[in-house]
């Protein structure tokens, strides 16, 4: 997971500060030492380093932090905005042109992922704002580039527009553009050719592109694995196109993060989409603010809702949340809960959105095998209709029998029965707004301290501020 180490790194760094009245300068000293080790180990850019870190002493100096209330939050609190002031502050849409079709112009490195994000982009699209998008197959030297392209469109239902590896690229864009006009899509995605490094053919055919169809949008794909190569790659770029945006793909493989810190501080370009696995819908709005929290470890509640919310329509929910204030919630919803889990994605990953849960030593230990949901499904499809709706009914003989039909031992069956108990006992207190059970929960399972409380109350702020851009919105509407 991107980010992993940064994150150990960081907490340790202010481990020191935690519960402490006071905080002296050399206090300061040493965690601002620690922090800077730990963004250069990031592979974060020096310069970057160098800047955020002088930033943070002199804000924490300047506020009298030092000799205020609770110093080691407000350090934190520090952090986590400069932090996402260097990545940019807030997420930048795309470009929209007045008249269709909007075109975009993807670039970069050969082995960065354009095609499949041109895919995972136009795919985003179609979804989110029920567009139409075409898809226009303009590397011709790459092997079966045109035949990846068109795969691609076949898996998420979009058109390609191909001419074969024999026209020149400047003239399939040209014609390409004139198709999407005719059928009146709204969104042109072209797909150019990479190179394994920067050179002057590429570039020059990029350009001649660039001018031949003037993209409303050129966004740099950008392997996140590469780290300190990966901001100068953007400048290469970046100078020759002058890029409107950045993708950062593969930020769920191993990778110190460093691209993600450097890139925006580096060329002023703002990182607009991430990639963050395999399927077609893999493809995320970056947030800094959100992302700065990850990498504290302080979740990203925000995005876990959205996840959460793709899965769910409104009928769903309302009749989930029903089942839950009348404390009906069976084994039959417990099932319905764990594909719509499985759905969002990996669980080690989403668990880490949770505030406190990132570097939890319990999680971090845990092994998050996605075997183990297909046996607790196993365990509620060996119970009878009975059992699934009235759990107060499986004694211990029918547990045995369910141990025997699912193949576990009879202690896991108990085991998720009285999980599955303490879960149903403390959703329904929550949802009657008793948030004491929210809070033992958070403390049995090492969520709670300061990092935890912190991300909560700015979870809460930023609920706060939506709600206030919904409320502003309506009234304009009005």
């Amino acid at each position: 997971m991107a980010f992993e180490g940064l994150t150990e790194r960081l907490q340790n760094a202010m481990k020191t500060l935690r519960g402490k009245g006071k905080v002296s300068q050399s206090d300061l000293r040493a965690t601002m030492r620690e922090i800077r080790l730990a963004l250069l180990e990031a592979d974060v850019n020096f310069q970057v380093v160098r800047n955020f870190v002088k930033t943070v002493e002199e804000r924490a100096n300047g506020a009298k932090v030092l000799e205020g209330l609770n110093p080691s939050q407000q350090i934190v609190k520090i952090v986590d905005e400069e932090l996402t002031k260097t990545m940019g502050e807030e997420a930048v849409p795309l470009n929209k042109s007045e008249k269709i079709p909007t075109i975009i112009m993807m670039s970069g490195l050969q082995g960065a992922g354009k095609t499949t994000t041109a895919g995972k982009l136009a795919l985003k699209l179609k979804n989110e704002q029920n567009a139409r998008p075409l898809l226009i197959a303009d590397d011709i030297y790459r092997p079966a580039a045109i035949d990846q392209l068109e795969t691609v469109g076949q898996q998420i239902d979009v058109p390609v527009f191909q001419l074969g590896t024999d026209v020149d690229p400047v003239e399939i864009a040209k014609r390409g553009l004139e198709k999407a006009k005719e059928d009146h899509n709204d969104y042109v995605i072209i797909d150019t050719a990479g190179r394994l490094q920067i050179d002057e053919k590429l570039m020059g055919e990029l350009s001649n592109i660039k001018d031949a169809v003037h993209p409303d949008e050129i966004l740099l794909v950008i392997d996140a694995m590469t780290g300190q190569n990966a901001v100068a790659t953007a400048e290469g770029f970046n100078k020759t196109l002058d890029v409107t945006g950045v993708v950062l793909t593969k930020l769920d493989g191993d990778t110190r993060g460093g691209a993600a810190l450097s890139i925006r501080a580096v060329t002023q370009k703002p990182i607009k989409f991430v990639g963050q696995g395999e399927k077609m819908s893999d493809l995320d709005v970056f947030y800094p603010d959100r992302m700065a929290s990850r990498i504290l470890g302080m979740g990203d509640m925000l995005s876990l809702i959205e996840k959460t919310q793709k899965e769910y329509d409104e009928k769903q929910a309302q009749e989930l949340t029903d089942k839950i204030k009348e404390n009906t919630f069976d084994f039959n919803d417990f099932v319905d809960q764990l594909n719509q889990i499985q759905k969002m994605g990996p669980l080690d990953e989403i668990m880490k959105m949770i505030p406190g849960m990132a570097n939890n030593p319990q999680l971090k230990n845990a092994k998050m095998d996605p075997k183990d949901m297909d046996h607790l499904k196993a365990i509620v499809y060996s119970m009878t209709d009975q059992e699934r709706t009235d759990p107060d009914v499986l004694n211990p003989s029918r547990r045995r029998r369910i141990a025997r039909g699912s193949g576990c031992p009879v202690q896991e069956v108990n085991r998720m029965i009285k999980q599955f108990t303490q879960m149903k006992t403390m959703m329904n207190k929550v949802s009657k707004g008793n948030m004491s059970g929210m809070e033992n929960m958070m403390n049995n399972t090492g969520m709670g301290g300061k990092m935890s409380k912190l991300a909560m109350k700015q979870f809460s702020r930023k609920m706060k501020k939506n709600k206030k851009r919904r409320m502003k919105k309506n009234k304009k509407r009005r």
